[in-house]
């Protein structure tokens, strides 16, 4: 029976965090389905460590002409999707997540439905070009809606979990809104038990070896519709018992034979082969030896599929450094993968790699 290195290792091919990874960075983000895009300098390099070729004008490319988009979907924050699976998407996932966006509207915010609908209308109308949060802020304001930042920003993601907005081409880096219908002319619909399938099947297929638990956390979806999910797409998946759950995988894939090229990786906390999981995260931790409970780090090095230090990265105008901090994990040996990690990153951003041990 596979171990937790053998499955932290199958996630990393699985996630195409080692070679050949996928071609482009359409390609990365239509297999992982969904990519956590938080932090858009961070995201960028998590999509771009997953390519052939990492060049931070294939993402920029997507974003602008719309074959990718950066909006809200599954759990209440920024990802990175296909246009093409945005809309079934949304109409599987945002029932449960708006939840959350409505209380912080009513509730923290103060906005009830009335306000809300002038809002909306106001936004809607402003989309008629694509605006960044800034400008939005300004023509509420004169429309006579003072908003603070976060409300503003809450009211945003409601819009895009209602499929009403997404985002639109960036603007010299920045962040701009547009509405859905301009931007997804023709979008891809399923019923509900059809969507349930296939973010079944293409989660497994992008993250595997999966537990349903994995699959609920990651998608803001029930255990109920998850079973009924992964049990439409059974025959097309094989499963093994570990640690007392059941993995879901693609059928005919065993665990890689041993560590895989290349051997590190430097990520943020985000990162889909840590935040795209949460039942059984921690396969990236065989040893058990990374402190538990609240999260101090903001980034991690991973070398073999295993955590081996905590990360911070610091950028100047000519430099990145990664600031480690090893966890007992660490090995002597590790220095050198580690150093190849930051170069390739270093790379992509077009300055020079610095690593220092601290602690």
């Amino acid at each position: 029976m596979p171990t937790d290195t053998d499955i932290a290792r199958w996630r990393l091919r699985s996630q195409g965090l080692v070679a050949p990874g996928a071609g482009d960075a359409t390609g990365v983000v239509s297999s992982l389905l969904a990519v956590q895009a938080e932090n858009p300098a961070q995201s960028a390099w998590a999509v771009a460590t997953r390519t052939s070729t990492p060049d931070p004008s294939d993402l920029a490319a997507a974003l602008t002409d719309g074959r990718v988009l950066r909006t809200h979907v599954l759990r209440p924050t920024w990802h990175y999707v296909c246009a093409e699976d945005l809309s079934w998407l949304l109409e599987l996932t945002a029932p449960r997540v708006r939840r959350i966006t409505r209380q912080q509207l009513s509730g923290t915010h103060g906005l009830d439905q009335r306000i809300v609908d002038q809002l909306t209308d106001v936004v809607l109308t402003a989309l008629a070009d694509e605006v960044t949060r800034t400008q939005l802020a300004d023509l509420l304001s004169a429309a006579g809606h003072e908003l603070s930042s976060h409300a503003l920003m809450i009211l945003l993601s409601d819009l895009e979990l209602q499929g009403l907005v997404c985002s639109g081409a960036p603007v010299e880096g920045v962040h701009t809104y547009a509405r859905l219908t301009d931007r997804v002319q023709t979008p891809r619909r399923l019923d509900r038990d059809e969507a349930l399938a296939e973010i079944a099947l293409r989660y497994v297929r992008g993250h595997g070896p999966i537990t349903e638990r994995d699959l609920a956390y990651w998608a803001t979806l029930t255990l109920t519709d998850v079973r009924a999910g992964l049990s439409a797409v059974a025959h097309r998946l094989a499963t093994f018992e570990h640690d007392g759950r059941t993995f879901w995988h693609v059928p005919g894939e065993e665990p890689p034979a041993g560590p895989q090229r290349p051997a590190a990786h430097l990520l943020q906390l985000l990162d889909e082969t840590y935040r795209g999981y949460q039942d059984s995260r921690m396969v990236l931790d065989a040893a058990g030896v990374v402190p538990q409970g609240r999260e101090a780090m903001i980034g991690m090095a991973l070398v073999d599929g295993q955590l081996v230090a905590a990360m911070k990265r610091t950028l100047t105008d000519t430099r990145v450094t990664f600031e480690l901090r090893p966890h007992a994990s660490w090995a002597p040996d590790h220095l050198a993968d580690v150093e190849d990690a930051a170069a390739r990153c270093a790379a992509f951003l077009e300055r020079q790699p610095e690593v220092r041990l601290v602690g």
